[in-house]
């Protein structure tokens, strides 16, 4: 899979007949949030690295593209992410692929790592709020590099001797700890000499399985919980073999597809315990019940599922990533649902084509409402963001009728294989043919 080969655009769409309980047994691929950081990692390293468990995603295929053009030779065949250090670096992320993906500032953290200078595009992906890099902004800074912006573009070069351990904070304004920022540090912090100091870091599993791969190349890094972490970075970083963990977004959606028609399924690939505990909460004050079953999880849910009051939050808490689906499942929970978000200013992209279902939702500022249970009806909707698409494809498995989705440029972005594997689980899904 190369990016260079991948579509831009997506015209197709997907056509859902609602009302068949979902039964069976999913795998849950690898992490799409955890790849992305784990393919910048590669950037600072010195030998080839194997990634096992690559979601098959629009985005490897134009991380992968981003590196083979910046010298690290990159392949991905059968979930293995393959890279190879090259003699050649271009510091320059190209517009056409930077703009399309989220962690374009970490990828220049580490070509920044690597070779004291890269020119970037503000990023892009998904399109439900501004997407804010003072913080990546500011690790560059600290250690040592000069910031310029023109023409949308960012232009860092380091001065003086490079790279150099650093201090940096990656706690924002309002809304806590940046986890992207806590990994561009990271990385900057691997290749300089001496003890570099994070303080106020996420610790998301995004971060923290980096950490790990960072430490299993060369690195020292002692962590101080949330508090802060120190990283004692090398000239030389070592290759190997590491695995992506499984998407706990994926298998949350997965369980929230089968809750919503009635039905249960089993995540074969999936333990309970690595579901965040405050989705665990959440899950249970609704109803939906995870069962640990033969290394896996048993999800199903009860036919009136309850109404609750939560807010997304940093790990372990809910994940803002599952917001948009728990509020399309939560439309046939009876009662008034209150959803807060916490994690981004406000997220709720996702409410005006689930309104077109017939769902009763509205939002005032961070904080969305949820009367149910709503009648859900056949509607042809469309969104501009990996979640909110999903958010739909959800309330399409419980509407009456068949409804028609569009936007799936946005699902290939974060799912390699949902709609198969949701066809698998007895979704009446079908998916209409590239249109000119």
């Amino acid at each position: 899979m190369r990016a260079k080969k991948l579509l831009t655009a997506d015209q197709r769409t997907v056509r859902i007949v609602g009302g068949t309980p979902l039964s069976g047994a999913a795998q849950v691929q690898g992490s799409k949030n955890v790849a992305l950081h784990l393919y910048a990692a590669t950037l600072l390293l010195d030998e080839p690295m194997m990634l096992t468990g690559a979601p098959h995603i629009l985005d490897t295929g134009v991380c992968a593209d981003i590196l083979t053009r910046a010298g690290t030779h990159t392949t991905v065949i059968g979930g293995k992410f393959a890279t190879r250090p090259g003699a050649t670096r271009s510091t320059v992320i190209a517009d056409e692929l930077g703009r399309r993906i989220r962690t374009t500032p970490v990828i220049a953290g580490a070509l920044l790592a690597r070779t004291g200078q890269v020119t970037f595009p503000l990023p892009g992906g998904d399109s439900f709020c501004a997407r804010y890099i003072d913080r990546h902004l500011a690790a560059m800074r600290a250690a040592g590099a000069d910031i310029e912006i023109a023409d949308g573009r960012v232009h860092a070069r380091a001065r003086g001797a490079w790279p150099r351990a650093f201090m940096t904070n990656v706690t924002t304004k309002s809304w806590g700890p940046s986890l992207g920022a806590t990994v561009t540090a990271l990385l900057l912090a691997a290749r300089a000499p001496s003890t570099s100091t994070i303080q106020g870091p996420s610790i998301e599993p995004e971060v923290t399985v980096t950490s790990g791969l960072l430490q299993s190349c060369g690195a020292t890094i002692e962590w101080e919980g949330a508090e802060a972490v120190h990283v004692t970075g090398s000239d030389r970083l070592q290759g190997g073999m590491f695995a992506v963990p499984p998407d706990r977004l994926e298998a949350a959606t997965l369980a929230l597809a089968a809750a919503i028609t009635g039905g249960a399924v089993h995540l074969d690939n999936f333990p309970v315990e690595d579901f965040p505990s405050g989705l665990r909460s959440v899950f249970a004050d609704a109803g939906i019940r995870c069962v640990p079953q033969n290394a896996g999880t048993r999800v199903s849910a009860p036919e009136l599922p309850c109404a609750v009051a939560m807010s997304t939050a940093p790990h372990p808490g809910f994940p803002t990533d599952v917001q948009p689906q728990l509020t399309a499942f939560l439309t046939q929970a009876h009662g008034i649902s209150r959803l807060e978000e916490r994690i981004y200013p406000r997220r709720d992209t996702h409410l005006s084509p689930l309104r077109a279902f017939g769902a009763a939702v509205d939002s005032t500022g961070p904080v969305i409402a949820v009367h149910g249970a709503s009648r859900l009806t056949a509607a042809d909707v469309a969104a501009e963001d990996i979640r909110a698409v999903t958010a739909l494809v959800i309330a399409a498995l419980a509407a009456e009728g068949t409804s028609t989705i569009r936007g799936m440029y946005h699902l290939r972005r974060g799912y390699g294989s949902l709609l198969p594997k949701l066809a698998a689980l007895g979704a009446r899904v079908t998916i209409d043919q590239e249109m000119p």
